[in-house]
């Protein structure tokens, strides 16, 4: 065949030769670090500022309103009523009465402070006072039910447990978000390993294409040769305009995370690229395993979400044993009509053990259906907690288990591929020389050149595919991590 000329011929090897050592390595637009943004960005951009991740803020909030909420039943409560008839020059009756009431966590009693003044001419004697009034101390105690646990205890005690409920979904809540996050930025990385590579590829086929024509116009080659070098720049141009739509797609699915200080939806730069193929691969070893292993089993969101509903259960159960018990609730005051520290008080109307007031009530249902069906109810609860506790622990690990092994695999794919590219090149390199020693035809470098290609986006879709189970290992082992 006709040899073309030595610096055609020392041209298309140059620009060969520079395809294959550039080609796998970091994306071409990459050069100034300034212009990547990496998971680093991706990440602080997500927890900051999404309002899915603040969203889920909102989950502890909540649930410690509902701490404060509960703790309202332990409040010092003050009430007072007053009453009073007069009718044709006659005080029929004048009735005052106060409290202070000091709910205590202690036995579930409330302390008591009182002020009563019923006088008048038709005041009923059993409630009548002195004139000055009658001031008593007193306190009240249950018993019986509600001596250990009663109902202001039980609420407070589960809304504390339901903080560390709701903060284990705060996590898991934050980790689905942050997990679709990185699989989009991959997405987004395959895609523009993908317009790099093959860009770089049309350009390699125009150049080879207008070398070819030259010598088609100066008689040195068939003019067929020219055709398939422009058939070669055809086919990489339309795979150049489709996956240049798809890197459009991936990064607006990146920006669908970005928001700023503010609430605002964010665009990802027109000249940020994400990180290189070389500095995407991150390694996990099987000691590593072991550590996701034990920590997804003590600390999985969905696991503590499952253990903080089984103290619930646990408290509720307490509380409806409790509800078992009779009421025996027993009261007393202190009596006086003495309204300060300073005056006389004669002895008989002070305070003291002779001056009192007292009372009890009780009640007792005789066959405690209801308190035994709730009871049996939350047994019932807490033993369907306890197998869906156990089976979803298995399946965690197991799910662990099996993102490490894909890993793996995809890591031993990666070594592999990246060997065979290395052989691609040598194979292109070679088919070169016996191009340029007339031993060769276009079709056959065309050939071996589209194979490097398909396998250096291959590498990049391992790449891919490597990263997004990585983000898997960690979101099935329920840890948040770039």
């Amino acid at each position: 065949m006709t040899k073309l000329p030595r610096w055609v011929l020392t041209g298309l090897s140059i620009f060969s030769w520079l395809f294959v050592q550039t080609a796998s390595a970091q994306n071409g637009h990459a050069s100034d670090s300034l212009k990547i943004f990496s998971i680093k960005d991706l990440q602080e951009h997500v927890l900051l500022n999404n309002p899915v991740v603040k969203q889920a803020e909102l989950l502890s909030e909540a649930a410690r309103a509902r701490v404060t909420q509960a703790l309202g039943s332990f409040d010092p409560n003050l009430k007072a009523a007053f009453d009073r008839k007069h009718f044709g020059g006659t005080d029929y009756y004048n009735r005052w009465a106060s409290e202070l009431k000091v709910p205590l966590w202690l036995a579930g009693a409330d302390l008591k402070v009182g002020f009563d003044r019923n006088v008048g001419t038709y005041t009923n004697p059993e409630t009548a006072t002195p004139l000055p009034g009658l001031p008593g101390v007193g306190i009240s105690v249950p018993i019986g039910q509600g001596l250990l646990i009663d109902a202001r205890r039980n609420t407070l005690r589960q809304s504390r447990v339901m903080v560390n409920y709701a903060e284990a979904e705060r996590v898991n809540e934050i980790n689905k978000v942050w997990f679709q996050a990185v699989k989009d930025y991959w997405n987004w990385f395959y895609a523009n390993q993908q317009y790099d590579l093959i860009r770089r590829g049309v350009e390699l086929a125009n150049t080879r294409y207008i070398a070819t024509r030259n010598q088609t116009l100066f008689g040195d080659k068939p003019a067929i040769d020219s055709v398939e070098a422009f058939i070669t720049v055809q086919e990489r141009s339309i795979q150049l305009a489709r996956i240049e739509i798809e890197v459009q797609n991936t990064r607006l699915l990146v920006s669908n995370h970005l928001w700023d200080e503010k609430g605002n939806p964010v665009e990802l730069p027109e000249d940020a690229v994400p990180v290189n193929a070389d500095s995407a691969i991150v390694e996990i070893s099987a000691r590593q395993l072991d550590t996701l292993l034990n920590s997804a089993e003590d600390n999985h969101p969905k696991l503590q979400m499952l253990r903080n509903k089984g103290l619930q259960l646990d408290i509720e159960r307490n509380y409806l044993r409790e509800m078992l018990k009779p009421k025996l609730n027993v009261s007393g005051s202190l009596l006086t009509t003495r309204r300060d520290f300073t005056s006389y008080v004669p002895e008989y109307y002070d305070i003291g053990w002779s001056n009192y007031k007292v009372g009890f009530d009780f009640s007792f249902p005789l066959f405690l259906r209801s308190a035994r069906g709730k009871l049996n109810e939350v047994r019932v609860k807490q033993m369907d907690l306890n197998l869906n506790l156990r089976n979803e622990t298995r399946v965690i690990l197991t799910n662990v288990r099996s993102s490490f092994n894909e890993l793996k695999a995809y890591q031993a794919q990666l070594a592999i591929q990246t060997q065979s590219i290395t052989n691609q090149e040598i194979l292109l390199r070679g088919e070169l020389q016996k191009f340029e020693l007339g031993e060769s035809t276009l079709f056959l470098i065309n050939s071996r050149e589209t194979k490097l290609i398909d396998m250096m986006m291959k590498r990049a879709e391992l790449v891919t595919k490597y990263q997004q189970s990585l983000a898997d290992l960690y979101y099935k082992a329920g840890i948040l991590k770039n």
